[in-house]
Formats: structure tokens, sequence, C-alpha cells
């Protein structure tokens, strides 16, 4: 697919250091140009932004698997995902995969399956689809060698998880759903619970494997980031060993020592659209509020980082520019993407193209190339 050569004409435009002004805006060769350059059109009633830049989602799992053994074809469950994508405005995504002890969809097996089709159609897409693993930090068996798998995989992006439940098994109790989680995995509750009794007694030996291994990944300059901290001692842990992302800290004491430290910060858009945690965590905008966000992320639901910076806009706790920088700007800085994030010349024409009215998607642009538009804008670009 070829990239457009167009001048945008009579919509709103978020522009760096200016904000929401109607302006001409044109984009050629696959980037926003300084000139005026091919045919002009008319996009009245519209508001143009630039593409939303996507840290952390594992809303594809529904269509990679959507009953267990229903997806035989790997590579058509990830241009789904990307279909879902483009019509919410997302023009660079970060696939959150599991490698975990909980199996099936978040097994080892299937992650080497989904990053293979993601590298497979990625010549053949038109967002930018980054995978990312998040690997279960008690899986001391799987240590080994998996540097070099990372690299295989083409993985830019790993995060650190545990959710081994260390205070059930402490206290010799039986974890929760353990017998649904057992036959998810394919095994018996009692191998299963056997397994978790195993990673817990071994939890001793996590930290110098995870110092190793971070230590291996930073090497290969690997981006590295820890999910759901709970403390300002954790992330201080994380932070020793290079881990300088922090995604989803649970409490205001971790997320205080991140941004003190110049850690960068991932909130989850679907706790802005709801109000809060529904875990009951630290509240996404009171830490908003306070200055403690880099960058919010789509989490398990493609459409919320619209709505979040929406809302975020309508609330007034933030002007327009302020609120999507934390779904453009601030994604594209903490994954060192310095082509892409705002509509300026000479950066990436990955944009989003609002109805005015009803702030739906009416059409997605990456790099200069149409991934999504539908309804009556369509008839602007073809006459």
């Amino acid at each position: 697919m070829t990239a457009l050569e167009v001048t945008l004409s009579g919509a709103d435009v978020l522009l760096p250091d200016v904000g929401l002004s109607r302006a001409n805006l044109t984009i050629a060769d696959g980037q926003v140009q300084k000139d005026p350059a091919g045919p002009q059109v008319d996009l009245s009633g519209y508001t143009v932004l630039p593409g939303i830049v996507d840290l952390h989602g594992d809303g594809f799992e529904r269509h990679i698997a959507p009953r267990r053994g229903a997806m035989k074809q790997m590579d058509e469950g990830i241009l789904s995902v990307e279909a879902e994508l483009a019509a919410n405005g997302i023009t660079t995504a970060v696939l959150a995969q599991f490698y975990s002890w909980e199996g099936g969809v978040r097994g080892p097996e299937f992650a080497s399956q989904v990053f293979d089709a993601i590298a497979a159609v990625k010549g053949s897409v038109v967002t930018d689809l980054i995978p990312q693993l998040r690997f279960e930090t008690h899986m001391l068996d799987d240590y080994a060698g998996l540097p070099e798998r990372i690299a295989r995989w083409q993985v830019p992006y790993v995060v650190f998880n545990d959710h081994v439940p260390h205070d059930r098994l402490a206290q010799s109790r039986t974890p929760p759903r353990l017998t649904g989680q057992a036959l998810k995995a394919g095994r018996s509750p009692e191998t299963h619970l056997e397994m978790l009794q195993t990673m817990h007694a071994r939890r001793g030996e996590v930290p110098a494997a995870l110092e190793a291994l971070c230590s291996d990944l930073a090497d290969l300059g690997i981006r590295l980031g820890s999910h759901d901290d709970a403390t300002a001692e954790a992330r201080a842990w994380w932070r020793a060993r290079g881990v300088s992302i922090a995604e989803f800290p649970e409490t205001l004491d971790a997320a205080e020592a991140a941004r003190t430290a110049g850690d960068y910060i991932i909130l989850g858009s679907p706790n802005v659209v709801r109000g809060g945690s529904h875990k009951g965590n630290a509240s996404a905008l009171d830490l908003i509020v306070m200055g403690l966000c880099d960058a919010l992320a789509s989490d398990y639901h493609y459409p919320s980082p619209r709505r979040a910076a929406l809302m975020l806009t309508k609330s007034g706790l933030l002007d327009l520019a302020g609120a999507w920088a934390l779904i453009s700007s601030g994604p594209a800085k903490v994954l060192g993407l310095t082509d892409r994030g705002a509509l300026a010349p000479g950066k990436r024409a990955d944009l989003v193209i609002l109805n005015a009215e009803n702030h739906r998607v009416v059409a997605t642009m990456a790099g200069g190339r149409v991934s999504y538009m539908s309804g009556d804008i369509a008839a602007r670009f073809i006459t």
C-alpha cells in the first residue's frame, strides 16, 4: 500500500506548542510535511490528532484464541487484532504476551507461536506491532537460553511479573481458582498445586537469577519494565537492575519512588475511564493529577486510551494537548521512538481523525497509509 500525498484542510489539528488549531496538515512520503503537497481534502467537521501509541495491551487474546483450540491460523488472529487497533486510532501497538506457568494462552509454547505470527505479518500490516514478553519471574527452569529466544522472537521489550499466590502458599492454603487454572493449563489440580508449591519454595533463588537475566537482556538492548510494583523498595530493587519502566504501580509510594528516580510510569486507561482500579489499587486519576504518569496504556481494552484522554480533557484535569500526550508523545518517548507521537514536520504521518461532534474514530493512518476509514469521510478522500 502506497503512502498518501495529500493536504488536509478545514479540520482542527492538534499541533505541537500550539494546541488545537484550525490548520492545514500535509502528509507525503509517510511523513508530516512543512509545505503543501498533493490534492487538498476538506476535513471540516473533523479533528486530527497524533496516532495513539499503546504501550501495553493484552486485549488481543480473544482474537487469537476465542475458544480453546478454535484458532488454528495464528496469523489470521493477528490480522484481526490489527483491524481492532486501527479502528480505535492506535497506530503503534505493544502486544503484551505472557510467558507464564499459567499455561494455555499464557504458556511458553503459545507465546512462541504469537511472536512468530507477529513477525510473519509485520510486513503486511499498516499498524506498527511491537511484541512484549511478560515473564513470570519464578519460572527458574526457563531462565537458561531465554535471552537467545527473546532475540530470535524479535522482542524489544520485556516486563517482569509474579503472579504466584505466595500468601496462600505460605499459609499452606489452597490458592483460589486452582482447579480452573489447572484445567486451562492442561494439568491435574494436584500437579498444578505441586508446581506452585515448588516455585514458592524456591523463591529465594529468584533474585540472583533475575539479576543475571536483566544484565543479559540489557546487553541485548532490550527495554525492561516491572509490573504492579507495590512498594517503593520494590521499585528501587528493579531500578538497580536497569528496569526503568514501572507498569501500573499499585500504590502511591511505588509511583512516587519511580518519579523521584526518573523512572517511567505507565498507568492503565481503563482505570481512568472507570474512575478507579478494579482491584482496589491506586487510582490512575489521582496519580495523573499528582504528575505521576508518563503514559496511559490500553491494558485489556483498546477503546480506552482515546476515551481516557477525552475524559481527562472534558473533566478539566488536563487540556487536550496534555491529555493526548499521555497516549501519543508520552508513550513514544518511553519506547524511544523519536519519529512519532506529534504532528510535526519530519515525524511519521501517524494520525487519527475523529468526528468533532461525537469524537468517534473515523479514520486512522500510520506512516501515511490508511489502516482504517469508515463512513462519510471516505467520500472526501475519493472525490
